[in-house]
């Protein structure tokens, strides 16, 4: 299954300023990872599109409101009715930071003052997360993705450890039965963005298949 720079335009149009540069690393990695069929490739490019922001956002975006802290992470941030606590009035606007404190101690991260976190903070297609994804997608892709976490944010990289992602999780067979709600849990732990994931997934659909 191959996708042409007219079809990716016509699923993903904010990505023009972009799509020339992952024409090829989309197929590449949709070839690698038995991606290959138009159930498999509609999911896909939809997915992706949407955690990337339309292929224009490979690197997780950290850049939190102290509210926005409250909300995403309550138990950590807020107080009684969901008021942000003091700590996350202490971190709001510090990118770093958040990252730092949010993913110590797991996922293979070191302590808060390693900054692990911020290392290995979200990057790719889909975004991979912490030392452990890192090296085990680097190892997949014969990347040293450990010791140089930016490659992730490269097009080829960012497609195909979005690909390595999507087959290790088994989401091939979930397209294949087309259980999107479920990809989505997959990928995300929740629902977040299901209506316009539906959208684009449903534009998808109508191109490829």
């Amino acid at each position: 299954m191959q996708i042409t720079l007219q079809q990716l335009l016509q699923i993903l149009p904010n990505a023009r300023p972009v799509a020339g540069d992952f024409v090829s690393a989309l197929n590449t990695a949709m070839a690698r990872f038995r991606i290959d069929s138009s159930l498999r490739c509609a999911a896909f490019l939809a997915q992706v599109g949407h955690e990337s922001a339309q292929l224009t956002r490979l690197v997780e975006n950290l850049n939190y409101s102290a509210q926005g802290l409250a909300s995403t992470w309550p138990g950590r941030f807020a107080g009684i009715g969901g008021v942000p606590n003091q700590q996350a009035q202490q971190l709001a606007r510090n990118p770093q930071a958040i990252a730092n404190r949010v993913y110590s101690e797991r996922l293979g991260n070191g302590p808060e003052s390693s900054g692990d976190g911020w290392r290995y903070r979200g990057r790719g297609l889909i975004q991979i997360t912490g030392r452990d994804n890192y090296r085990l997608a680097g190892q997949a892709l014969m990347a040293d993705l450990e010791a140089i976490p930016p490659l992730l944010e490269r097009p080829l990289y960012g497609a195909l450890s979005a690909g390595w992602f999507w087959q290790s999780q088994g989401l091939n067979e979930l397209a294949d039965g087309g259980k999107f709600d479920a990809i989505t849990h997959r990928i995300n732990g929740g629902t977040t963005g299901q209506k316009e994931r539906q959208k684009v997934w449903e534009v998808a659909r109508q191109v490829v298949l």
